[in-house]
């Protein structure tokens, strides 16, 4: 008999979490306005907010945090990660900052200005938000397939290479600071960029004289997807792909709360020491002396440890095969999600969920606000909220998929909590043509709205009934 699958660790450390009452919940999201970012950790049972910075350490990690040396400059944990990207990712110099959003501060602080473009492939809401800022424009190159979730498609976070030359060719290159490549892609699903796509990005990158800086938050997963899916890279290890990869890059920014494991941290790393010494000015205004930039010592000392565990095969393999158990009981419920399943969360195409919810409605926020009062499960809008507003027409941006994403947090949870989620996703799914009515925006900021918007049921006018 062929031994089943199991997970490649066992559990040493155990946090309670209350099951609350459907009243208790429909409550708290009212009081909460409607925004799942405001309601409290204890009012949520299975919390799939997010994977960053939710995972849980491994002993090593925790001992590791132990000989955290918290020297203000020159620590050996600083040196300890500096040799870890060294070794794992191939860079030279590296800069520590407090988690990814920091990084892309710094790194954008010394790259963008007014007027540029940034072409990638559907750059996150942090990504986008810091360019913005800086009256630049992102511009989404990824390929056509991303936008289908029926299709299966290996490798849907590709950048689509015409788009992509047809920004370089239209634009100076003194205007693209940089071509930033996401990998896994969140928006597009947590689907991943293919090898040869990396390889010929970097080779019209090259040609054109324009810099490539990957968004690594999750470069582990993509280095598995890789050698699972690529043709060439079955017998390579984990360490080997991701070494590859990175010969593709001439930077990255790291939110190292996700592939390495950690609750909090982030990093720059470059192969340009004039880049390297621009950056740094950054690093020391905003988040500290280069050698500690907003982190601590032990903290750095967990995610050098982290970004050796999260690039073995074993913990990957276990990690995402309890994302695809979950994405399998999905599909036999009839429920239409981003295929194939990505690497750290399950994408739910909540246009065809909820048909009925118009979009003007907020349909992933809709579906959302469900999935909370069913089961107390906290998952994320990947919608119009998250896409924001045009910045010149301040109208909304309606993106072509609505997702619900629900993000799975590394060692954290077991299979039960899966089919906790699977079943309570069905039941709103057997009642969905009960759910008339979405959401209308009542208070929102001028940027990056989804954290602190504040919602109220849609009201009706007589001209839509």
């Amino acid at each position: 008999m062929e031994l089943p699958f199991s997970e490649s660790y066992k559990i040493k450390m155990i946090e309670p979490i209350r099951k609350s009452s459907r009243e208790e919940r429909e409550r708290w999201i009212k009081e909460a306005k409607y925004n799942l970012f405001n309601l409290r950790s204890d009012q949520v049972f299975i919390d799939l907010l997010t994977d960053s910075g939710t995972g849980a350490m491994s002993d090593r990690q925790w001992a590791a945090m132990m000989l955290g040396d918290e020297s203000y400059a020159g620590a050996s944990s600083y040196y300890n990660l500096k040799n870890a990207i060294k070794n794992i990712l191939g860079f030279e110099y590296f800069l520590p900052t407090h988690q990814g959003r920091a990084a892309e501060n710094v790194l954008f602080s010394a790259l963008v200005k007014d007027g540029d473009v940034v072409p990638g492939n559907s750059h996150f809401d942090t990504t986008k938000g810091h360019i913005e800022f800086r009256k630049a424009k992102a511009i989404d190159c990824t390929i056509d397939e991303a936008f289908d979730t029926t299709l299966d498609h290996p490798f849907k976070g590709n950048i689509d290479l015409n788009k992509l030359e047809h920004i370089l060719l239209t634009n100076p290159k003194e205007k693209i600071p940089m071509i930033i490549v996401t990998v896994t892609c969140n928006t597009s699903g947590g689907q991943p960029v293919s090898m040869q796509n990396l390889k010929d990005v970097y080779s019209m990158a090259q040609k054109y004289g324009v810099r490539v800086i990957f968004d690594s938050a999750r470069f582990a997963e993509n280095a598995y997807f890789i050698k699972v899916r690529e043709e060439g890279y079955a017998d390579k290890s984990i360490k080997q792909i991701v070494k590859e990869m990175y010969n593709y890059a001439d930077g990255m920014t790291m939110s190292s709360k996700k592939d390495a494991i950690v609750n909090m941290g982030g990093f720059i790393a470059l192969k340009e020491e004039e880049l390297f010494k621009k950056a740094s000015q950054y690093n020391i205004i905003f988040e500290g002396f280069i050698t500690y930039g907003g982190m601590s010592g032990r903290d750095m000392n967990a995610l050098a440890q982290g970004l050796d565990e999260g690039t073995e095969f074993d913990y990957l393999e276990t990690r995402i095969k309890q994302v695809e158990y979950l994405g399998n009981q999905l599909i036999e419920y009839g429920i239409t999600i981003q295929q194939p399943i990505g690497g750290h969360a399950i994408f739910i195409d909540a246009k065809k969920f909820l048909p009925q919810i118009p979009k003007e409605e907020y349909v992933a926020q809709t579906l959302a606000i469900e999935l909370y009062k069913e089961a107390g499960i906290r998952g994320v809008e990947i919608g119009t909220l998250l896409a924001d507003r045009d910045p010149d027409t301040r109208e909304n941006r309606y993106p072509v998929l609505e997702m619900v994403r629900l993000a799975i947090p590394r060692r954290t949870y077991t299979n039960n909590h899966m089919d906790v989620i699977a079943a309570a996703l069905k039941n709103v799914f057997d009642r969905r043509n009960e759910i008339k009515n979405g959401y209308q925006i009542i208070s929102e900021a001028p940027i990056m709205r989804h954290f602190t918007v504040e919602l109220a049921p849609a009201v009706k006018t007589s001209a839509s009934l």
